[in-house]
This record gives C-alpha cells, structure tokens and sequence, in this order.
C-alpha cells in the first residue's frame, strides 16, 4: 500500500477534513480514527492502515 501524507484543514464536531498533500484531493474521516493530538494544521502520514502524526 501507497503512504499519504495529509494535513488537517478542518475539524466540525467529530469529524475532520484532511486534505493530500500531494494530489489536493479532501477527505471526510470520524475523529475516532485519527491520533489523540489531531488539531487543525497539523501533519499526518497515513501507512499500514493507520494514521499517525508526522515528524
């Protein structure tokens, strides 16, 4: 599988919206997914079916 790389752009309630940073393309996820320290703005790297916060 492919890594990603994607920034948090938004965050209503329990959803976020992150967007790719390589393609521009947006996705809608449940907060539940995504690691405890989400906010806006911040980095994430998604790989082995998970995200986590990049370095």
């Amino acid at each position: 599988m492919e890594t990603k790389h994607y920034t948090v752009i938004k965050i209503e309630g329990e959803y976020a919206t992150l967007k790719d940073k390589n393609s521009g393309e947006e996705l809608f996820i449940a907060m539940a997914l995504l690691p405890e320290e989400t906010d806006i703005g911040v980095s994430l790297i998604w790989e082995n079916l998970t995200y986590a916060v990049e370095e």
